[in-house]
């Protein structure tokens, strides 16, 4: 049965690396053709055309073939980047997701209409650490009329940073940040959710 398991692992990886060579085959020919039809010249030489063999360090976890392999705080994991949000009242968890991205970017706003989806109202306001920060996650959340305390920097008070921000929405959260001061409702982020966790 252990062979067989190898086997069949050892099939799929070849076959996501023939699907991978043929999706990157399929966009040379497509930049080729666009290149062509604008009139560009060729720069530079052909590459190699992609390998439909697995890397030799690819990998397939037998007990949970759709975990990752993650970077975090604490070195690698196999798993998933698990999201939560929290009801600051009540203290418990109101909507959450699962993904094996890195990165936190994409997952705010699921998170938002997930609330939505599973209490039949949106929030009033939403807080979060500076995982989630991003010109399209502050829209977001103005369009839908959430009032947004996202921490824009990894300072040692959230309102602070050094360095300069071009994007107007980001800017405008350090501003409204730095105005509320210790008063600010994201100083209670940690204070709400951590003790969820713990329970």
């Amino acid at each position: 049965r252990r062979l067989a398991k190898i086997r069949a692992a050892k099939a799929e990886l070849e076959a996501e690396a023939k699907a991978a060579a043929a999706a990157e085959e399929q966009r040379r020919a497509e930049a080729e053709e666009t290149r062509i039809a604008e009139g560009r010249k060729k720069n530079g030489k052909t590459p190699a055309p992609p390998s439909a063999a697995p890397d030799a360090k690819a990998q397939r976890n037998f007990t949970d073939a759709d975990s990752r392999i993650l970077l975090t705080k604490d070195g690698y994991i196999q798993g998933y980047n698990a999201q939560a949000a929290v009801d600051a009242k009540a203290q418990v968890i109101v909507a959450h997701g699962l993904t094996t991205s890195m990165s936190d970017h994409g997952q705010l706003v699921g998170l938002i209409d997930g609330i939505e989806a599973n209490l039949g109202a949106k929030p009033k306001e939403a807080s979060a650490d500076s995982g989630y920060l991003s010109e399209l996650n502050l829209q977001a959340l103005a369009d839908r009329e959430i009032s947004a305390y996202i921490a824009t920097g990894r300072a040692k008070h959230p309102a602070e940073g050094k360095r300069k921000i071009k994007e107007p929405l980001t800017q405008a959260m350090r501003d409204k940040l730095k105005r509320a001061g210790w008063r600010s409702r994201y100083r209670l982020r940690k204070q709400i959710v951590e003790p969820v966790f713990g329970q």
